[in-house]
């Protein structure tokens, strides 16, 4: 297709009410970055298996190439093996040269601060301190934390961090159930001693965008008022309510400069907001340009095998029904979009999200839904010539079935069309 049919087909075969009234770049004043935790909160899930160090590595490479620009590589005051593989990690990420920074999970406690600061030595490398404590009522009460003492153990977390010199970001945990007098005082004391980010934690997915707006207007307005615009605010979303994509999107329009999530969606309960999701979603909207997700699917295949979290065939781009069809209407556009030339046309004509842009292509299936014209797809795809009789047999195996057939079931009808007359 050339350019201008390519600007045609944008312009008139597809009206995008979501540019309508777009606030184009989301975030116009601050330049966006992500934080992947697959290796920290997403390993967390009891469905979960930890991935062994190789894979390990091989996701940070993924992260790295896809322009993820930092990784929480684990927690390190968790023990022994945690040391072990975030000492590993971080190594690989300073020998083989990647873009991609560093971070580790700590309590506000200085022993887990120590850990991640004994490895950044060891490697030589900085890595960046997030270290969390539970802000919300809720979690007080059960803890039987006073804020006195939270003050306190906040302080001395980034104290330590500080005085090594590494880039220390506060996690006030369940943010978004927290009160506003309890967070100005945190925050506030956060930043008095160098914290130069703040992460603000939807821990139990409570949030709605109405919350995060509310949240982040607060969390501006407060770092405003201290004099300190200059420290940064993270979204750290999960996904309870079903809403950690579109609420991490949400949080980048209503002030957050770094969003976090996981491959996949990984992590506790229902999971983390789904990184791979949400940088899909902006590629589309054109919040990435230049960014490279090539990798993006390969990403998501990674994960999926290192930690045994099968990919449900719905879920969006790496799903085996991402873009395959086998329903009459469907399948017949797609094929008639083809015979046009216009493979762009094709990709999008059934499909909000063009499988050529990610190493996808739309695939035709033959089931109970069908119509003739995917047998003939299905048959010229695959080399077989169309014939009347070939193309009776399997539609007819097709509608009286409940199932879409598989490619084993049309191979076995076509060697029986195929197989000489007995005597």
């Amino acid at each position: 297709m050339s350019s201008s049919e390519h600007e045609l087909s944008e312009r008139d075969l597809i009206y995008d009410w979501n540019a309508v009234e777009k606030v184009a770049p989301l975030s116009p004043k601050r330049k966006v970055t992500f934080l992947d935790e697959t290796l920290r909160d997403g390993i967390q899930s009891p469905s979960v298996v930890d991935p062994t160090i190789e894979d390990k590595l091989k996701l940070v490479e993924l992260a790295s190439e896809l322009g993820i620009h930092h990784i929480d590589i684990g927690l390190p005051g968790a023990g022994a093996r945690a040391v072990e593989d975030c000492t590993i990690i971080a190594r690989h990420i300073r020998d083989a040269r990647l873009a991609i920074k560093p971070a580790c999970a700590a309590r506000t406690h200085i022993n887990d601060v120590q850990a991640i600061v004994d490895i950044s030595q060891a490697v030589g490398i900085e890595i960046e301190v997030l270290t969390f404590i539970g802000s919300s009522p809720i979690r007080q009460y059960a803890e039987d934390w006073d804020l006195a003492r939270m003050l306190s153990l906040s302080a001395s977390a980034i104290d330590l961090g500080r005085k090594h010199n590494l880039p220390v970001a506060y996690v006030t945990e369940d943010t978004t159930r927290s009160r506003p007098e309890v967070l100005s005082k945190l925050f506030t004391n956060a930043v008095e001693h160098g914290a130069q980010r703040l992460i603000v934690c939807d821990t139990v997915g409570h949030a709605t965008p109405d919350g995060i707006r509310n949240l982040l207007r607060f969390t501006r307005n407060l770092l405003d008022g201290i004099g300190r615009p200059d420290v940064g605010i993270d979204w750290h979303g999960h996904n309870d309510r079903g809403l950690g994509v579109v609420n991490s999107i949400f949080a980048i329009e209503f002030g957050a400069d770094r969003i976090h999530g996981t491959a996949l969606g990984v992590g506790e309960r229902v999971g983390n907001a789904a990184l791979d999701q949400i940088l899909l979603n902006l590629s589309l909207l054109g919040e990435l340009p230049g960014q490279d997700l090539s990798k993006l699917l390969a990403w998501c295949t990674t994960a999926s095998r290192a930690t045994s979290v099968p990919i449900h065939p719905q879920y969006p781009l790496a799903g085996s029904d991402a873009f395959r069809t086998a329903t009459g209407v469907h399948a017949a556009a797609i094929i008639k979009a083809e015979r046009k030339g216009h493979a762009w046309l094709a990709d999008r004509i059934y499909s909000g999200v063009p499988a050529g842009a990610f190493g996808r292509e739309q695939e035709i299936e033959v089931g109970h839904y069908s119509g003739e014209s995917n047998v003939v797809y299905w048959l010229r795809k695959r080399g077989y010539e169309p014939t009347t009789e070939l193309v009776a047999a399997v539609f007819t195996a097709a509608k009286g079935g409940n199932h879409v057939l598989t490619d084993d079931e049309i191979h076995a009808i076509i060697r029986t069309h195929q197989a000489p007359a007995s005597d």
